[in-house]
């Protein structure tokens, strides 16, 4: 099994006619069952228009009910990106997933606003996004460092999500879903929220879990996964040299006042039964002597 997307999945592209858009949409195309899950593309004003084999819709609903896609992923530029996310709330999508680095924080929460007590789940911003391997990806990840197997991945850092599974892979150790959830402050799914959805999924063996400085959300996920984790849960967080009251990372969170720091959050999940790691590199090996 998996958890939020599979072979299953119809997805659709929002700003899929630009450059970026276009790119990943074609790359995840020719991922695994990418060719049946990518079934539509959105760009107001070229609705009409076909791109290698996918027709392009002027409006999300439109799409949605012409394919029957109930997952988005967004390349719309950081301006009009919070009004992409809230077009595919209103359509009713299952889940969004939205790349876009840079949309600026008063939108997004906006956007948190106007999502309360809606169906949609929402992924992002500034994320690499989602996988399933072997099966389908949404994002802008590499797929072919990823094979099939039991590990779940989720993390706040794109870049140490590529790492974590890198290092999977050389102690021959799959994974059922990776989620990279994004940094920005304002954001969708957080630790918590994933972390649920590995421990309820049966094929899902164990769960790596990266964060970075900055928030509580790695100290929330902490303290459920001590009351509620069925499965070991392998930590690190990005940002323990962080000097304090600096800005680090495409988080953008401010450390101060002995809260925030990698430290701290470290120290909090190891008390709350996580192994972890002050090593980066050495992520997969403490999975798999976890396991």
């Amino acid at each position: 099994m998996s958890i939020l997307v599979d072979k299953n999945t119809r997805v659709l592209t929002q700003g899929m006619t630009g450059k970026t858009g276009l790119f990943h949409t074609l790359q995840c195309r020719h991922y695994a069952n990418g060719a049946n899950c990518f079934v539509a593309g959105v760009t107001p004003g070229k609705g009409g228009q076909n791109f290698e084999g996918i027709p392009v819709y002027d409006t999300v609903k439109e799409a949605r009910e012409q394919t029957g896609a109930t997952v988005s992923v967004i390349y719309v530029p950081p301006p009009f990106a919070a009004a992409a996310i809230l077009e595919a709330v209103e359509a009713e999508l299952d889940l969004v997933i939205c790349i876009t680095e840079g949309i600026p924080v008063h939108d997004m929460i906006n956007v948190r606003y106007n999502m309360k007590g809606r169906k949609t789940l929402l992924i992002g911003p500034n994320c690499p996004g989602i996988i399933t391997p072997d099966e389908i990806k949404i994002g802008i990840m590499p797929g072919h460092i990823h094979r099939k197997g039991r590990i779940g991945v989720v993390s706040r850092s794109g870049t140490l999500t590529y790492e974590a599974v890198g290092q999977l892979m050389e102690v021959g150790l799959g994974q059922s879903t990776c989620v990279g959830i994004g940094g920005d402050p304002v954001n969708g799914l957080k630790h918590v929220d994933v972390m649920r959805l590995f421990n309820e999924d049966p094929e899902t063996e164990a769960v790596i879990m990266v964060g970075e400085i900055g928030g509580n959300d790695e100290e929330v996920c902490s303290r459920w996964i001590r009351d509620n984790m069925k499965k070991p849960v392998v930590g690190f967080v990005a940002g323990l040299t962080a000097p304090r009251g600096k800005r680090m990372g495409h988080a953008g969170a401010i450390i101060s006042g002995g809260e925030g720091g990698a430290p701290e959050k470290l120290a909090v999940m190891e008390a709350c039964g996580i192994k972890v790691t002050r090593n980066p590199s050495e992520i997969g090996k403490l999975m798999k002597s976890v396991l």
